[in-house]
């Protein structure tokens, strides 16, 4: 029992901020065999109901940075270790939302902070990845969806940012990653959050989005919704209030979640005669929320419940088609 016991805590190391190639023994760094068992089994804890997701994330988010610093160390470049790679950043991703709806927890704060840092920095290491695979081999079938996460994490005050421009950033890429569905969306996305067009960000993320890119734009989500609500609020008519239920199809969301996110705003709403309920403009009151309002569902992506504990990433004929175009010489 105790070798057992022994063998478990060499394979789910802890990360060791001041290891270097210098200090470290051969016997002392895992085999990519070894690597890809432990995060397998690792990311199998997700699954389980025993205890809080915080505590399974802290545990799983100190292991999977032991194992990238591993696999750094040994400086290996192939298809298994991409794929490692894609199903870390698909674990911070998923993390991103679940933690912000670990509501009974005062100290989630800091494990989203420290969740999203990590994201930046494996987004980067697969980045990197990718262009020394491109050089000596085909092009990865997920490049162009995992490029697009960097895109969407460049929306609002809070973004995360490798230090060059963005539009240097897209010259750098190949045509077909830029062309592709993937990096459409994003792009489209990234123009509608920046000239603050609510409508077409809304809806186009309820129709495009898949599951993990919409864990990324759920903070977005609600920045644009303040945005709607407080337009509609200074734009409409005094004598005219805005029916709740237009506003509730325009932000997609329910009527009753509509009324707490307009009192969350500092803003009242008024009810007629025949019961119903209108958001009277011009009101003076309006503020930002001052504690983060609970994410609320975007009607239209009920699709995407369907896929949140997917497992593998489909290779869907467009991927394929940037695969081929790659392989040809971009």
């Amino acid at each position: 029992m105790a070798t057992l016991e022994k063998h478990l805590q060499a394979l789910l190391k802890k990360f060791c901020r001041t290891i270097s190639t210098v200090d470290s023994h051969p016997s002392d760094v895992r085999p990519l065999q070894v690597l890809e068992d432990t995060l397998s089994y690792l990311l199998n804890l997700l699954d389980s109901s025993e205890h809080p997701f915080e505590v399974l994330h802290d545990f799983i988010f100190d292991r999977t940075r032991s194992i990238r610093q591993d696999l750094g160390m040994q400086n290996i470049v192939n298809d298994r270790v991409i794929y490692m790679y894609e199903e870390m950043v698909k674990f911070h991703i998923t993390s991103h939302h679940k933690l912000s709806r670990c509501s009974s927890n005062s100290d989630i704060s800091p494990l989203h902070h420290l969740n999203m840092e990590q994201l930046s920095k494996c987004l980067l290491s697969i980045y990197e990845l990718y262009n020394a695979n491109r050089e000596s081999g085909p092009c990865n079938v997920n490049e162009a969806y995992f490029r697009s996460f960097y895109l969407l994490l460049q929306l609002g005050s809070n973004s995360h940012s490798t230090g060059e421009s963005l539009s240097l950033w897209l010259r750098r890429l190949p045509t077909p990653i830029i062309k592709s569905k993937e990096m459409s969306f994003a792009r489209r996305i990234l123009r509608f959050f920046r000239i603050g067009n609510y409508k077409q960000f809304l809806s186009f993320t309820a129709a495009e989005a898949s599951f993990l890119q919409y864990c990324l734009l759920e903070p977005s989500i609600y920045e644009v919704r303040i945005l709607a609500v407080s337009c509609i609020n200074n734009g409409g008519y005094k004598l005219f209030p805005y029916p709740l239920q237009d506003l509730s199809k325009l932000l997609l969301m329910q009527e009753s979640d509509v009324e707490s996110f307009c009192y969350s705003c500092g803003l009242e709403i008024s009810t007629d005669e025949a019961g119903n309920k209108f958001l009277p403009t011009k009101q003076t009151s309006f503020s930002r929320p001052k504690v983060r309002f609970p994410y609320y569902s975007l009607l239209g992506c009920e699709r995407l419940t369907q896929r949140i504990h997917e497992s593998q990433l489909i290779e869907t004929e467009e991927m394929r088609n940037i695969q081929l175009k790659c392989n040809k010489g971009m």
